[in-house]
């Protein structure tokens, strides 16, 4: 059976007709079966088109040494885009990207962005260690890939951490994707290209202020990128007033979410392919984004003056109305060792870093749907699975708990309370839990915990701003207004019931109306 089906096959040489320049894949193989399907996907490159030479791999050139991998380059230069595995799945884009930016094709950023890039002088090596599974990981690859592409001083490697085991046990590398730079750990999660140069460029926070100093007053400024700030933005700007968006990460936890199955009209999508509809939505109207940019504080506005939002690089930001969509994060376990441990087998993407314990038994904490849904995407690549829950029964669907118990490698404990995460200093080994029937502690030996216990509200910087209640959540009227005139509120951060992608959008359409309505009442006064 062909390693790319004739669909994708075709889609392969429509896509190498962009190829700028002639392009050499330099290959390191060796006798294994991962190598002999490498070479087939290199074959299938090469025969895609008549730009693409192959060549073998002279002593460490490619990839430090690794075997299998290739690297991606121009003839008579220096490979500087490497991959150590075999880059199909969500890595399969990364591929295609990788050989038409190292042939001259542009990426999709802001010129300025390619400016700050080709102003790097130091030497930066990247490692990125990722799953094929993993839907965060393409996203840092591409970021590095372009940086190599485009900078000579720098290289760029993906590493399939399920190909090399041994490298990913002496470095300890229990989530992905994981980044090395230079040799030493740079950083783990998703990260986008301005994030990656934002701590690599150490100039980059004194030109963002210069640029946002210059903002102008925003009728209603948006501070968040989710579903709800999104919809909030289009809303806002179809009103015909000034609108801004600051947001931590566009998308927000959309993001780290892979199957979508609840939003009506659409059967099935991906998180991160929702989110590229949204941002693309919104870049049609006159909305001033400003992305990777975290709001620390906010002082209302007060005898006609306007609110500010403060930025964690200094910066400041002024609107006539504000509206906070801040979402939500995981909610953590709060127990000793959690932290301690977190990226060290402590986890909460099943989806990311679950191959990484292919064949060792790991823990899900949690019997919502997340956590059901967690336990059986992990029954699949795992030895075992044991799911605790901390009531008496499960609180997920029951089409989920059916199929839950079907499968015979998950073991389900209710009345279970987490107490501690264990470990060896190095590692996560195993956890401490009560059983609230008996009073009874147990431990559970286990390689890996997947906290999957629900959301938190990221409005811990609100402290004082605005009434909260005791979970954190903004407290609004129906019309998404908080307790402060000219402050409105949407989405997972609020205290709307039911925490839901169509919810919060219809929230921040309700919000966005609300700050219009507002505003036109303020200019009649």
């Amino acid at each position: 059976m062909a390693l790319l089906d004739e669909q994708t096959q075709a889609a392969l040489r429509q896509y190498l007709e962009r190829l700028v320049e002639p392009i050499e894949l330099v290959t390191a193989l060796d006798a294994s079966d991962a190598a002999k399907q490498l070479g087939e996907l290199i074959e299938a490159i090469r025969a895609a088109s008549p730009k693409v030479t192959v060549r073998e791999a002279m002593g460490d050139e490619v990839a430090g040494g690794r075997r299998p991998a290739f690297a991606v380059t121009r003839p008579g230069e220096a490979p500087r885009v490497h991959f150590a595995g075999l880059p199909l799945g969500h890595e399969f884009a990364s591929l295609i990207l990788a050989l038409l930016q190292v042939s001259g094709y542009p990426p999709k950023v802001d010129q300025a962005v390619i400016d700050q890039v080709k102003s790097l002088t130091a030497p930066l090596a990247f490692e990125v260690y990722v799953s094929l599974s993993c839907h965060n990981c393409p996203d840092v690859v591409q970021a590095v890939n372009a940086i190599a592409a485009l900078n000579p001083n720098v290289t760029a490697v993906m590493i399939d951490g399920a190909r090399f085991p041994q490298e990913v046990e002496s470095r300890q590398i229990m989530a992905v994707p994981t980044v090395y730079l230079n040799g030493a750990l740079f950083g783990q999660g998703r990260m986008e290209l301005p994030e990656i140069l934002a701590k690599v460029d150490t100039k980059n926070d004194e030109r963002v202020r210069a640029q946002l100093a210059q903002k102008p007053l925003f009728d209603v400024l948006i501070v968040g990128g989710g579903p709800a700030g999104a919809a909030a933005a289009i809303y806002a700007a179809r009103k015909g007033i000034t609108t801004g968006i600051v947001a931590e990460r566009f998308g927000g936890q959309v993001m780290d979410t892979l199957a979508i199955e609840n939003f009506i009209s659409v059967k099935e999508t991906e998180g991160p392919k929702l989110v590229a509809g949204l941002e693309e939505h919104v870049k049609a109207y006159e909305v001033d984004v400003m992305n990777h940019q975290r709001a620390v504080g906010l002082r209302p506005g007060a005898a006609g003056q306007p609110a500010v939002v403060q930025l964690a690089n200094g910066a400041e930001l002024k609107a006539k109305t504000v509206i906070l969509a801040t979402g939500a994060r995981w909610r953590e376990l709060n127990v000793p060792g959690e932290r301690e441990y977190r990226g060290k087998g402590v986890a909460y993407c099943p989806h990311c870093d679950g191959p990484l314990f292919k064949g060792k038994p790991v823990i899900v904490v949690g019997g919502g749907n997340s956590g059901v849904e967690a336990a059986i995407d992990l029954a699949g690549i795992v030895h075992h699975v044991t799911l605790l829950e901390y009531a008496d029964a499960l609180k997920a669907d029951a089409v989920l708990q059916k199929k839950l118990a079907s499968l015979p490698n998950v073991t389900v404990i209710t009345q279970a309370e987490t107490l501690e995460i264990l470990g060896d200093g190095q590692k996560m080994t195993g956890l401490r839990y009560r059983d609230r029937a008996s009073g009874e502690e147990r431990q559970i030996d286990a390689a890996a915990v997947f906290v999957q216990i629900g959301l938190v509200p990221n409005t811990d910087w609100l402290d004082g701003v605005v009434a909260r209640n005791r979970f954190g959540e903004i407290e609004i009227d129906p019309r998404c207004a908080t307790s402060v005139p000219g402050i409105f509120a949407a989405g997972d951060c609020t205290t709307v019931p039911y925490k839901q992608i169509i919810i919060a959008m219809g929230e921040g359409a309700k919000a966005a109306l609300s700050a219009f309505d507002f505003l036109i009442r303020q200019s009649a006064a």
